[in-house]
């Protein structure tokens, strides 16, 4: 598909619905997550791929926030075979298809498996998961990966 600024992101499965906003790098070179006062917000990497061109399309969101469940709440649930819709800006919308679901740690944290280019239009979802604790919070992270298979 063509670059389009996505705009929002439909997963089914697990009730999400959500506005897609741009993020881009902290200051510690991390991947930005959106801010928290918008628990229905996922954050698209903006210097990166667009949903359903080819390459690796990333979008994140928090899991929870210190009011309660956010958009990818129920994220470590979805299954194979799930489907996720980006709505685009030019009206169209990229559906992928899950492949896999992983929790996998910070600390040593797979980051060219996960954000590493791609062949074909893909896309990875990742939120905060595993252990917690107040003083370290969540151990590691939620990493969907997901393939597109239709234009719309």
């Amino acid at each position: 598909m063509p670059f389009s600024l996505p705009a929002r992101l439909r997963i089914p499965a697990i009730g999400v619905d959500a506005p897609v906003a741009g993020v881009g790098l902290d200051a510690a070179g991390g991947l930005q997550v959106p801010p928290a006062g918008d628990r229905n917000l996922a954050g698209w990497y903006r210097l990166g791929t667009a949903p359903g061109s080819t390459g690796n399309a990333l979008l994140v969101g928090h899991v929870d926030t210190d009011r309660g469940p956010a958009v990818f709440w129920a994220l470590g649930s979805l299954h194979r075979g799930n489907t996720l819709d980006v709505l685009r800006a030019d009206g169209s919308t990229a559906r992928f298809a899950v492949d896999s679901v992983e929790v996998l740690p910070k600390a040593g944290f797979p980051a060219g498996r996960v954000y590493g280019a791609t062949a074909r239009p893909e896309l990875r979802v990742i939120t905060c998961g595993g252990g917690y604790t107040r003083a370290t919070g969540y151990q590691g992270n939620v990493v969907v990966s997901a393939h597109l298979v239709q234009a719309l």
